[in-house]
């Protein structure tokens, strides 16, 4: 049966689930989410997810959101990217769950305020209170993968998805690549991976698409 992720090309949290599926080798497909049209307000689409956000995942009765279940139950399936060994496991939550708090949720709220809103209701002074919080998280990340190259263990990891979720983006949010030498090599090294794409071709919907 061919997993099904509900999701947008626009949204890093979809690209954490979408990444690993696409690399993991199982079937999958997507189901866009017609996020800007309003989507995630319809009944229907909260009959499905009740939190009225993407991703969602269905596979036949199994139905998750969040994309770090969704990146546990992948690497469940395919046996891909979850670790090995209890602290190798333990590792990588460690930094999905530093992610979802510190990185992705600031970066993915600040590009949203930059780029998405009419200019004139996007507001200045949260935005940059944002992006002085995204400059700390930058620091952390980028020391931490001075002279490795996976944030945990040997290989690519759930860990490596979720934090590189809104980082391959073009719209300015407060991140170049070039200031953060670290991580503009991960980032090399994810996008070198067999079978990667970046999210505007990975998953349906782009910025373009609404112009």
């Amino acid at each position: 049966m061919t997993i099904q992720l509900h999701c947008f090309g626009e949204s890093g949290n979809s690209y954490k689930a979408a990444l690993p599926l696409e690399l993991s080798g199982l079937d999958w497909e997507a189901v866009k989410v017609d996020f800007f049209a309003g989507a995630t307000r319809s009944e229907d689409y909260r009959a499905l997810n009740p939190m009225g956000e993407a991703p969602v995942m269905v596979d036949g009765d199994d139905v998750l959101t969040q994309s770090g279940a969704i990146q546990d139950y992948v690497s469940e399936k395919s046996g891909r990217f979850g670790g090995r060994g209890a602290r190798e496991r333990r590792e990588i939550l460690r930094w999905v769950l530093w992610d979802n708090h510190k990185l992705s949720s600031v970066a993915g709220m600040t590009r949203f305020l930059m780029n998405f809103l009419p200019e004139e209701k996007r507001p200045a002074e949260v935005i940059g209170f944002m992006q002085g919080r995204l400059k700390s998280a930058y620091q952390v990340l980028d020391r931490h993968l001075e002279g490795r190259d996976w944030i945990a263990g040997c290989g690519p990891s759930n860990a490596d998805f979720s934090c590189c979720g809104y980082l391959y983006y073009p719209e300015p949010f407060g991140f170049d690549r070039a200031h953060w030498p670290a991580i503009d090599a991960w980032l090399g090294r994810i996008a070198a991976l067999p079978g990667w794409k970046h999210p505007y071709d990975l998953m349906p919907g782009r910025p373009a698409d609404r112009a």
